[in-house]
């Protein structure tokens, strides 16, 4: 029988983490919630659980590219989300295979720190994050600790979040997203900067739980996701942020761990959306 369908694949290249809270597997279950089919690259084996990261093991670069092209070969991705790159070396390998593929809509999420407050990345990665993945993906992501970084001051109040911004677009980014979920502030807020000049931003309800493990991994995810579904960048991140709240509103009183627990990716699980094939 002829095949007359496929499916919106989306593809994640990240890193592990068994508690299944964050990285890769909060990637393919975002992913799955949303109706997307799910690829993924590793890139680092974490040693975590609700609680931390306690070591880091590393994958081999050749490694991490034979798997990008064993995926962009077959089952080529609407859309991809970049997570965890440790090292400037694994940052080269990553853009020099993409490289090789027709660009696709990219959202990078810049993991820099953990939920837990443990630092994930090597200094020296930074610049190589700068000048090799800002200037290809579509959004970057950056919670108040990655943007501090990056923006190199510190970040307190709203006015620090569109002055950092401005710094970081001006690093080359196409648009930024910045997660405001870290301030003291009454709601959860958010800005976008479009890249087109306009600075967009976002207000949630703001509710006491400790289940955000792995809530900027189910982002970044979320938006790739609605890109792969043919959403505008714009639409794309708004819709992301509006089920990643839902996600931790509707895990916020479940007991996993005996940390910063997971969110309900499945709270209102979608079916695979078909594409009828050329």
């Amino acid at each position: 029988m002829k095949q007359k369908y496929t499916y919106s694949s989306a593809l994640t290249i990240a890193g592990f983490d068994g508690s299944g809270g964050a990285g890769i597997q909060a990637d393919i279950k975002t992913f799955s919630a949303l109706g997307c089919y799910a690829t993924s690259v590793l890139t680092a084996l974490p040693v975590q659980n609700t609680q931390g990261v306690r070591s880091i093991y590393p994958i081999p670069y050749q490694a991490v590219a034979e798997q990008i092209e064993a995926i962009m070969d077959d089952i080529p991705p609407r859309a991809i989300k970049i997570g965890m790159v440790h090292t400037a070396e694994l940052v080269h390998t990553i853009v020099a295979t993409l490289q090789q593929y027709p660009a696709v809509p990219l959202v990078f999420d810049p993991v820099m720190v953990a939920t837990s407050g443990h630092k994930l990345i090597e200094d020296a990665t930074i610049q190589a994050i700068i000048e090799q993945l800002f200037p290809i993906a579509s959004v970057i992501t950056p919670n108040m600790d990655e943007a501090a970084i990056l923006a190199n001051m510190p970040i307190k109040t709203l006015d620090d979040m569109y002055l950092a911004g401005e710094k970081i677009m001006a690093l080359g980014c196409k648009s930024v997203l910045l997660k405001g979920g870290h301030l003291d502030l009454p709601v959860i807020t958010s800005l976008f900067f479009d890249g087109q000049g306009n600075i967009n931003p976002f207000e949630f309800e703001k509710f006491a739980t400790n289940n955000t493990h792995g809530s900027g991994c189910t982002l970044s995810s979320a938006i790739a996701a609605y890109l792969a579904q043919g959403n505008g960048l714009s639409e794309a991140v708004k819709l992301g942020q509006t089920y990643v709240h839902k996600a931790i509103r509707h895990g916020a009183n479940v007991a996993i761990g005996k940390g910063n627990g997971p969110l309900n990716h499945f709270f209102n699980p979608q079916k695979l959306i078909k594409n009828e094939m050329v």
